[in-house]
């Protein structure tokens, strides 16, 4: 695939720095190998779940990374035991990285590992400033604050 040029964007354009590395990462991505293999499912309004098959990995093999909104899964391939011949290897062991761009405000709960399966969960969480806010309309004309003159002593004629 060739590599498109982002230059004319940054003469009108300031601070799209993180969309040019976000669309670089998503290219990458595209052209990786496919190893290994996942699932994205939505398990909520705003809550996901990244399954991904690492089928000879355990959990000190792997590490998940959330850096710069770029969520990063590594797997060391496991160590060879000594003695053993295989005849047919199906079964991929080797190395690994997988790159995932997490939109704002998207925050890892938690991965667990089972039966071969890394599983890690994602929600989204909206700082309270962000959301949206009800304001209340109030009928009628509004207070109009009412100034009032105080009482000025008068002098007593003598």
């Amino acid at each position: 695939m060739n590599a498109f040029d982002f230059s004319p964007l940054f003469r009108t354009a300031i601070g799209f720095d993180r969309l040019v590395r976000t669309l670089e990462t998503a290219r990458s991505a595209a052209e990786s190998n496919g190893y290994p293999p996942y699932n994205i499912e939505k398990t909520g309004e705003d809550s996901y779940a990244l399954t991904m098959a690492v089928a000879g990995f355990g959990s000190d093999d792997l590490e998940v990374v959330v850096r710069d909104n770029i969520l990063t899964i590594t797997g060391r391939a496991p160590q060879a035991e000594e003695g053993r011949s295989f005849l047919h290897r199906g079964i991929a062991g080797r190395a690994f990285e997988r790159r995932f761009v997490l939109a704002d405000h998207m925050v890892v709960e938690g991965a667990n590992l089972e039966n071969g399966l890394l599983q890690v969960d994602l929600k989204r969480v909206v700082p309270e400033a962000l959301k949206p806010r009800r304001i209340a309309v109030q009928a009628g004309r509004p207070a109009q604050p009412s100034l009032t003159q105080e009482a000025q002593p008068q002098a007593k004629a003598a």
